[in-house]
């Protein structure tokens, strides 16, 4: 049975398919959902400890929200405008609306399933206990009711429904009670809505106890929001019978458009737009399981405007929430700590430039420390012999410290031109922030490129020395952001290299300017670089595959979607070059289809770190093409993104991601997925080996391969 779009006979042979045939391609959104179940299994995974089980389920929450905001919204727009165009699996904008719904009820029941069967028992028998309003006492009750007096009351507006009053507008994603009312000897019953005032509480609210908590002796007794109001609404409608009340939460279209050809200022057009993502049209409505039909009819009637928009939920909705549990002092039921490494080349005090002049330094997140590369924007904002500093900026979150230094070397007098991505979803008022106090400290900041987004990542220190001006060059394939450094895994590569660097400085030429440099020595640069690269790459495999039989692919990246990409693999499957991916997310690729892609591999891991490197690997006869960067091969990325690759020249950093990164995640049998042909995945078949987890060895071996690099000889 086909799983994820496309009718596909596994028990017949398919060469006789077109690589276009949409039997042969895994629809994007189904392919998606299969990524953010792996999230939910996580949370049942008993080797993570109790409270990072419950990030798991924030997180598969979260994930719902944004593909809800912007993927759902997407193809409710086409079904508005009549877009015909199909996907290359061929579905049409009806029928992944239908299979989405289809396969996230079962995974909704499931994640309300564990917390109430699996979670919540064992937060009791670890001393923290969740109540409803079922199970407080009086002396709780009573407790709680004066919380509710001094802190909720006041900030707390009922608003009625009837004829004298509109239903009510319901912002994106805000918890709301859907109350019924009736008035004393009245049969009638009335409608009012109560919203939950989450972003100036936290969703769970401790419940004081007779003594302050003790170590993890004591215990720890926590309340929903909304349950307090919920069972305090009589102060709320004094003098009315409150009948039920229920929770609710809208989420809306928040995929901004921006007509970036009409705005005279970009940055105001995008805060402008900012505002519009909370009023968007309606994509989902959740509902309380034990909501009354009359109810959910109602508001299907004033919010729906497809099928399939309303989910009944059993129990807390916008489990998302939940990440407030992640502050709670309870350090016996987190993750252990651990110390990422920096290798002594870079450590504090060191004279960096020297070290990355020497030879090209590679830092692998989180295993690693992000630590030198803030450490190199201060030292260059400091340094009197740097000159300028070129940067891109996409995500950076707040407080951050690359933009400190940034702003310190403005101070310095240094000439600091930063790309600041405004565009960047979610992101956009931190940036917008940011580039406010970049241009008040007078730095040259650019908004972007028209019409694309900026998703390299790049920095470029310019030095006077004694020998002339040396340019020194980090990328990445994360962002520049010190907090989800150590939680994504990336590599980032330090390099004096004179032709990277020349690369580097058109590149910021073509961001900053009206520069048309196409002429890269070595970078892969999106759109049209990057494609037509990996393509180009690809095809050299299938030659060599024909002339010696050694053609060899590993791709590890986030997502695959392109087609052309995707037909390219299937036709050096089918010459039998050995390809392996592994794919964190999106697959619409088909592998172990017979006479089709029968020499593909698709494997996936989801862990305790969120999988973002992306390493291509060519093996070219034996002399191997490594190529890392910012780009998934998806359309968004290689058509409509300012995106990077760059090959790792370095022999010896070369061979450590051959000989070390690579094989240690493809090797994993604990937390690797196999995607199947009919789109499901499975996990690995462990053998008679030791089991083996990628990341656990990464943490208990990291820097092994700087030590490694140390003590090998000097590469190119």
């Amino acid at each position: 049975m086909d799983l994820l779009g496309g009718d596909v006979d596994l028990n017949k042979n398919q060469a006789g398919l077109q690589l276009s045939d949409p039997a042969l391609y895994i629809n994007r959104e189904l392919s998606w959902i299969r990524f953010n179940q792996h999230v939910l299994d996580e949370a049942k995974d008993l080797s993570h400890p109790l409270l990072e089980r419950i990030k798991f389920l924030a997180i598969f929450s979260n994930n719902l929200d944004e593909f809800f905001m912007v993927r759902v919204s997407g193809l409710h727009h086409q079904l508005v405008e009549g877009v015909l165009k199909l996907p290359p699996d061929g579905l049409t904008t009806m029928e992944q609306l239908e299979r989405i719904n289809k396969d996230l009820v079962p995974l909704l029941e499931e994640q309300t399933r564990v917390w109430f069967e699996e979670i919540i028992p064992e937060l009791q028998k670890n001393g923290i206990v969740i109540h409803n309003r079922s199970t407080l006492d009086g002396s709780k009750r009573k407790m709680l009711r004066k919380f509710f007096l001094r802190e909720l009351f006041p900030v707390l507006t009922p608003l009625a429904l009837d004829k004298s009053h509109p239903f009510p507008f319901i912002s994106n994603l805000a918890l709301n009670l859907a109350v019924i009312l009736k008035r004393p000897g009245s049969h009638d019953e009335l409608f009012a809505r109560v919203k939950i005032p989450s972003n100036l509480f936290p969703r769970l609210i401790e419940i004081p106890g007779d003594s302050p908590p003790k170590g993890n002796s004591s215990l720890l007794e926590l309340i929903f929001l909304e349950d307090i109001i919920a069972d305090n609404l009589d102060l709320l409608f004094p003098g009315m019978e409150i009948v039920a009340a229920y929770p609710f939460r809208v989420t809306r279209d928040a995929d901004i458009e921006i007509e970036e050809d009409e705005a005279d200022d970009l940055l105001s057009a995008v805060e402008q737009s900012i505002g519009k993502r909370w009023i968007g049209a309606p994509v989902r409505i959740e509902i309380s399981e034990e909501m009354i039909s009359s109810i959910a009819d109602m508001m299907g009637a004033k919010l729906a405007r497809f099928p399939h928009m309303i989910y009944r939920v059993r129990g807390p909705i916008g489990f998302a929430d939940l990440f407030c549990m992640m502050k709670l002092n309870r350090p016996d039921l987190k993750d252990v700590p651990y110390a990422p490494y920096i290798p002594g080349r870079l450590a504090h005090g060191a004279d960096i430039f020297n070290a990355i002049k020497t030879r090209d330094i590679i830092l692998f997140h989180p295993y690693e420390s992000f630590q030198p590369v803030i450490e190199f924007l201060q030292t260059a904002a400091h340094d009197p012999d740097v000159l300028a500093i070129k940067m891109t900026l996409y995500r950076t979150g707040t407080n951050s410290p690359i933009v400190q230094a940034l702003l310190d070397a403005r101070e310095q007098g240094k000439a600091v031109s930063v790309l600041v991505e405004l565009k960047a979803r979610f992101d956009e008022e931190n940036n917008i922030g940011w580039a406010r106090a970049l241009e008040r400290a007078g730095a040259h900041v650019v908004f972007g490129v028209m019409g694309l987004k900026v998703h390299a990542k790049l920095c470029l220190v310019v030095r006077k020395e004694k020998s002339g001006i040396v340019r020194y060059a980090h990328m990445s394939t994360g962002n520049y952001n010190a907090v989800t450094s150590k939680i994504y895994t990336d590599i980032g590569l330090f390099t004096a290299n004179e032709e990277i660097s020349s690369d580097v400085s058109h590149l910021f030429n073509v961001l900053t300017g009206y520069s048309q440099y196409k002429a890269y020595h070595h970078l892969l640069v999106a759109p049209g670089g990057i494609k037509t690269g990996i393509i180009s790459h690809i095809e050299q495999e299938i030659i060599r595959q024909a002339e010696y039989g050694d053609g060899k692919i590993i791709f590890k990246l986030n997502a695959l979607q392109d087609d052309e990409i995707i037909r390219t693999l299937y036709r050096a499957s089918q010459e039998g070059v050995k390809i392996h991916l592994q794919v964190r997310g999106i697959c619409c690729l088909r592998p172990g289809i017979e006479g089709i892609s029968d020499n593909i591999t698709v494997t996936t891991i989801v862990g305790r770190f969120l999988e973002h490197a992306r390493i291509y690997y060519f093996h070219k006869g034996g002399d191997p093409l490594v190529l890392v960067g910012s780009s998934d091969l998806m359309p968004r990325n290689l058509k409509r993104r300012i995106e990077t690759l760059f090959p790792i020249l370095d022999t010896g950093i070369r061979d450590e991601i051959i000989n070390t990164i690579l094989p240690v995640h493809l090797h994993d049998t604990i937390k690797t997925r196999v995607l199947r042909a009919d789109g499901s995945y499975s996990r690995v078949d462990r053998g008679e080996g030791e089991p083996f987890q990628a990341q656990e060895w990464l943490i208990e071996n990291r820097g092994i391969w700087n030590r490694n690099l140390m003590k090998s000889e000097v590469g190119p």
